[in-house]
């Protein structure tokens, strides 16, 4: 695979990632620190059948974009939006992880009529005003020290207290990244992505949710999702302390997301 230039947006920040496979797309969105590299075992897996997109979301990795008024909710929707229709395709599946996840659920949130399915991998918590105001102060944490201290410094703030596979995906991506992009990226701790579980209801796609296991991504919360979307389907494979590296997701979570995807296309699967 070659990294290119996947979109540039009206902003004239580009959108950098690989594409894999042939058929019916995938946009597949990593978590918040790590790139597109931790997927990329997975889109290999799945690359025989579909034709995988793997963004460095804006901020991440290649994509530089140091703006941070351009960090907002709506705005990773709108590259998600954009990455497919670059690629010549009318509608797309959605896998997320973290971040990743969220932005595949306001996709199909905002977007239904575009997105075939959904599969959402260690779900981001969904903040009372309280939690989110305490998150919010952290990520100005995290901004302040990648623009004074780097990167580093800054995750010292987060990985102690990450699910193992997420702390050494956010640790190797730490070289490929831009402090300055990484720090405005951060700017989303300003935004919301939902104010209740119960907005999600209004999603009608099938999506397959597969449990985090650490505060910033609760194991009860993929549960939770499971039985508010009309259509969620709770994963029998969870994170676990077992998976260590982007291989052991693959691996882990590869087998069920390929059967969920058979089963969006052809019910009888």
């Amino acid at each position: 695979m070659v990294m290119h230039t996947l979109h540039v947006g009206d902003d004239g920040w580009p959108l950098m990632g690989e594409v894999v496979g042939r058929g019916e797309l995938i946009i597949m969105l990593h978590g918040g620190g790590p790139d597109h590299h931790s997927m990329r075992p997975l889109a290999d897996r799945l690359a025989g059948r579909y034709r995988v997109a793997l963004p460095d979301i804006r901020g991440y990795g290649a994509s530089r974009c140091p703006d941070p008024t351009l960090h907002r909710w709506n705005q990773y929707v709108t590259d998600t939006i954009a990455i497919m229709h670059a690629l010549d395709a009318t509608s797309t599946h959605l896998v997320g992880a973290g971040l990743g996840g969220t932005i595949a659920l306001r996709t199909c949130l905002q977007h239904p009529q575009i997105a075939r399915s959904a599969v959402v991998i260690s779900a981001e918590a969904i903040e009372d005003d309280q939690d989110k105001t305490k998150d919010t102060k952290l990520m100005d944490r995290f901004a302040e020290r990648a623009r004074s201290r780097g990167l580093q410094a800054a995750w010292e703030l987060f990985v102690p207290h990450l699910q193992p596979l997420i702390a050494n995906l956010v640790t190797e991506a730490i070289p490929r990244a831009d402090a300055q992009s990484a720090a405005a990226a951060a700017a989303i701790g300003h935004d919301r992505a939902f104010a209740a579980v119960e907005e999600l209801r209004r999603i009608d796609t099938p999506t397959l949710i597969i449990a985090g296991d650490d505060p910033r991504h609760p194991t009860q919360l993929a549960r939770t999702l499971a039985d508010t979307l009309p259509h969620g389907v709770l994963a029998e494979s969870t994170m676990s302390d077992r998976l260590v590296a982007a291989d052991d997701l693959a691996h882990a979570f590869g087998p069920e997301i390929e059967q969920f995807l058979a089963t969006t296309l052809d019910p009888d699967a």
